[in-house]
Formats: structure tokens, C-alpha cells, sequence
């Protein structure tokens, strides 16, 4: 039987699929560099995007049956926050370069540049939800290992 919407929690384990969003995000703006940009820039923060999933791929994968394992899977997680922390100051840098030439960055179906205002707004909107995705896992990451932390206290 389903739950309602409205009474969903969320996963703990949400951090990995807000995490393969973010890479899969973020693999499709790298894609709108201009190749001038795009040697120096993508790989970089393409393997950022990677770690952040890496990491929160192998915190899931540790149960927190014991101390050792408890502080193996909470070094994970920070390892992923800190790589999303990095990863955003890197794509800030991507979109200070897109938006030189936004138009440079899309193309109609037929292969013919958009408008400057369209890019623009497009950049913004890729923008945008890169932005909240990486604020949502940010919040998710704090969260689990806080309640690693809690799990840690003496009883």
C-alpha cells in the first residue's frame, strides 16, 4: 500500500539520489562550455561531481554496526560535503564563463545559435537547479552525519 505524499519522510539514504542528480546535472552543463573552455574545466569538476557521488555511494554502503565502521562511513560523508562544497565554487566558475557568451553556450534543434536573453535564461535556469540540488544535499549530508554523530553518544 502507498503512502500519501503528503505523510512521505524523507530517505535517509536520499543523499545518494540527490547526489546522482547533481552528477548527471552537472555532466550536462560541462557539456554547454565552449571547447576553448571545456579542456581546461571539465574534467576538473566532471571528477568533483563523481567524488560527491562516490562518497555518498560509499557511506550507504557501510552499516554503522560498530565505531570503526560508524567513523569509516561519517569520513564518506564529509569527504562528499566537502567535494559538493568545492564542486560549487567550480561550476560558479563555469557559469561566470558561460555567461561571457551565453549564446555560444545553446543551439536550436536546426543547429543555429538562440538568442542572447534565451541563453541567458536558460544558463540561469541550468543554474538555478544545479544551485538547489547542491543546498538539498548540502542539508542531507549535515543530516546524516548528524544523526551518525547521535548514533555515536554513549547511551
Amino acid at each position: 500500500m502507498s503512502v500519501l505524499k503528503q505523510k512521505r519522510a524523507v530517505s535517509k539514504a536520499e543523499f545518494i539520489n540527490v547526489a546522482y542528480q547533481i552528477h548527471v546535472e552537472t555532466l550536462n552543463f560541462l557539456t554547454r562550455l565552449s571547447a576553448r573552455y571545456a579542456r581546461m574545466l571539465q574534467e576538473p569538476v566532471a571528477k568533483l561531481s563523481g567524488e560527491v557521488l562516490d562518497h555518498a555511494e560509499k557511506a550507504n554502503s557501510i552499516f554503522p554496526s560498530d565505531p570503526q565502521r560508524i567513523s569509516i562511513r561519517k569520513a564518506h560523508l564529509l569527504e562528499a560535503r566537502a567535494s559538493l562544497m568545492a564542486l560549487d565554487v567550480r561550476l560558479t566558475l563555469c557559469y561566470d564563463v558561460m555567461s561571457q557568451n551565453p549564446e555560444g553556450a545553446f543551439t536550436t534543434s536546426k543547429g543555429k545559435s538562440v538568442s542572447a536573453s534565451d541563453a541567458t535564461a536558460k544558463l540561469d535556469k541550468m543554474a538555478q537547479s544545479l544551485g538547489d540540488l547542491i543546498d538539498r544535499e548540502n542539508e542531507l549530508l549535515k543530516g546524516a552525519v548528524k544523526s551518525l554523530g547521535q548514533r555515536q553518544a554513549p547511551k
